[in-house]
């Protein structure tokens, strides 16, 4: 296996990213964590793919990207006519950078400029919390799942009041898709829980080891009656 080579290293407010070339590919380290690279993109695509299968002939549909990454997710939104409004909220500037002048322009560069599509320089809990306004669909992948994260503020997003914000930032009917590199039974439960209908989880096999998933949940058409 080729030996890393490290491209970029900044400190900042939620701790240390890292952008390293491995031979051909990319890679993205978080605290010390490999998070995502450029090798394959298959499960990050059907993040974006099985949010709109899910949404039906809704029309023009607004998605919101829960991290940029290494942009798979983005180019795979801004390659579907379907969708109308984009927006994807990454907190690490540094990830913005290697998008916007860095090389993963190359990955991105045409979805960025889609006209449909806006980069939120942003804290996705925060925002999922604080923003006015709502999504058809919201496509989360920041972490390497829920049982996982890269900082422990993150943990909050998959709490009882994180899934109330993502249900509250849904339009009825809307999609919660969420991407983890293993199965998790225990946050299935809590969106039932959370009031998510049509929980579901498909899976992505990987070269090694479990395979990737992502996890579907629909915010009910109507409020649910009282018993």
């Amino acid at each position: 296996m080729d030996q890393p080579v490290t491209l970029d290293h900044r400190e900042g407010p939620f701790g240390e990213v890292t952008l390293r070339r491995r031979g051909d590919d990319f890679e993205i380290i978080a605290n010390g964590c490999f998070l995502m690279d450029t090798s394959d993109g298959r499960s990050e695509r059907l993040l974006v793919r099985s949010a709109l299968d899910a949404l039906g002939e809704r029309p023009a549909p607004a998605v919101l990207i829960g991290g940029l990454g290494v942009g798979f997710s983005l180019a795979e939104a801004a390659a579907e006519t379907r969708w109308g409004r984009i927006a994807v909220v990454e907190r690490e500037r540094a990830v913005i950078d290697w998008h916007v002048d860095g090389p993963l322009a190359a990955i991105s560069g045409a979805a960025q400029a889609d006209a449909r599509t806006e980069i939120v320089e942003a804290d996705l809990v925060a925002y999922v919390r604080e923003a006015d306004v709502s999504y058809d669909a919201l496509c989360l992948d920041i972490d390497n799942g829920p049982d996982w994260t890269v900082t422990d503020d993150n943990a909050s997003l998959y709490s009882p009041g994180g899934l109330a914000a993502c249900l509250s930032r849904l339009t009825p009917g809307g999609v919660l898709a969420v991407w983890s590199a293993q199965p998790s039974p225990a946050f299935e439960e809590a969106l039932r829980t959370a009031g998510f209908t049509d929980v579901v989880t498909e899976e992505i096999p990987v070269r090694r080891g479990v395979p990737d998933v992502v996890h579907l949940a629909r915010r009910p058409a109507r409020p649910s009656r009282p018993a």
